[in-house]
């Protein structure tokens, strides 16, 4: 058993080491502040931005490599085979050993990523103010989110190995089958079942709050069967809003932060926003993206592993390692492109929002007050914008409703 480094690994591990150079040097090296920003924002607004989410990236990007690095030790070394014939020796049967190996690359995994979690999660959110969880809470959220990340990921790895040993040259259709139907599953049913494990919703109270997504549903074309509000400050100042729902079916959730903190012309903005996205079918577009770059992905998988991994009868258990190390690398180099999607997304709800409330101000001085008590970077160096911004930028949204209102 052995692995081999392919030319398909050494691109990959190319574009990973070139982005990571360039992530690091923006994160530490900024550069200058766009002046245009200070027409909307003060110079120490800036600064605090800049100061708040340096951390946070150096820690994402540290810790990504970190895990990167001991994923390419592990593949590329021997050890994984060597761990692989213990974790069958132990159990003395093949799915014992996939089952063992698993766990323990799993909890290897957490490990790595644990402080890094906790520093950015707990530590950093509460010295700025964001986060209004306790110790016990924030370990008692990340317990709950590591069980159901085993249980699912041990279900999905036993499938996946059962798929490799009964489908050798067409496993990576069903793969990439079963994945998208999950997709499709999960963007639907996940706020629904699982978030309750985190949070709790109750019917919005407020007429006016009810009314005024009744108005903008009724605009927008989109049935809102619920109007919840979701404990969010038990964690989090931060405001947000988001629709959940299967099919026809369809519940809006607003976070009690947003109503408590923002003034109702700025929560129907957000509203808007979302409605925005449904009216727009991002989601169903998302989706169908996903899906399209889920087939590419495992096909590449399926090359890949054919040049890397020798097989005989069945595929080791050291093969999980292989794919791991592989959907972390093409996941990182891949964000350009997802990032790239969702900015545009985003735009595009930002003016149809706009169209739905039919007041330009409101928008504007949302994207000001967000940005200002979110600490967001209000000037980003163009390269982490480009590699990882799932929204565009403060100013640039607000230019971008400044110019769609002038051209009314």
């Amino acid at each position: 058993m052995q692995v081999r480094l392919n030319p398909i690994w050494l691109i990959m591990i190319l574009l990973v080491g070139i982005f990571s150079i360039l992530y690091i040097w923006f994160a530490l090296h900024p550069g200058r502040v766009n002046p245009a920003v200070l027409q909307y924002f003060s110079f120490e607004e800036v600064e605090r931005g800049r100061e708040y989410g340096q951390l946070p990236r150096l820690l994402f990007i540290t810790g990504f490599l970190l895990q990167l690095f001991f994923l390419l030790w592990l593949v590329f070394s021997g050890w994984g085979g060597t761990m692989s014939r213990w974790a069958q020796q132990l159990t003395g049967s093949y799915w014992g050993g996939v089952l063992v190996f698993f766990l323990v690359l799993w909890l290897a995994m957490r490990l790595i990523r644990l402080p890094f979690n906790f520093i950015n999660g707990y530590y950093w959110q509460h010295k700025w103010g964001f986060s209004t969880q306790t110790m016990s809470s924030w370990w008692l959220d990340y317990f709950k989110g590591a069980g159901l990340e085993l249980a699912l990921s041990a279900i999905g790895v036993l499938l996946l190995f059962w798929v490799l040993g009964r489908f050798p040259k067409t496993w990576w259709l069903v793969g990439a089958a079963f994945i998208s139907v999950w997709v499709i599953i999960q963007s639907y049913l996940w706020p629904v079942l699982v978030s309750p494990l985190f949070n709790r919703f109750e019917v919005a109270k407020d007429p006016a709050v009810v009314s005024m997504v009744q108005e903008l549903s009724e605009k927008a074309d989109i049935p809102v069967d619920q109007v919840l509000v979701m404990d969010a400050s038990q964690r989090t100042t931060r405001a947000n809003a988001y629709f959940a729902g299967l099919g026809q079916t369809k519940r809006i959730v607003l976070y009690d932060t947003l109503l408590e903190n923002y003034p109702p012309e700025q929560v129907k903005a957000v509203v808007a926003h979302e409605m925005a996205h449904w009216s727009q079918g991002h989601i169903t577009r998302g989706i169908a993206l996903g899906i399209a770059g889920n087939f590419i992905v495992w096909g590449l998988l399926f090359i890949v592993l054919r040049g890397a991994v020798i097989s005989y009868m069945r595929y080791p258990p050291y093969t999980w390692a292989v794919i791991m190390l592989f959907f972390v690398m093409i996941s990182f180099i891949s964000s350009p492109i997802e990032s790239s999607i969702s900015r545009s997304m985003e735009r595009e709800a930002d003016q149809v929002s706009v169209e739905l409330t039919q007041d330009a101000q409101a928008a504007i001085d949302l994207q000001v007050a967000l940005a200002s008590k979110n600490l967001s970077d209000l000037s980003p160096p163009a390269f982490i914008t480009w590699f990882s911004y799932s929204h565009p930028p403060a100013l640039e949204r607000i230019k971008l409703i400044e110019q769609m209102e002038k051209g009314r």
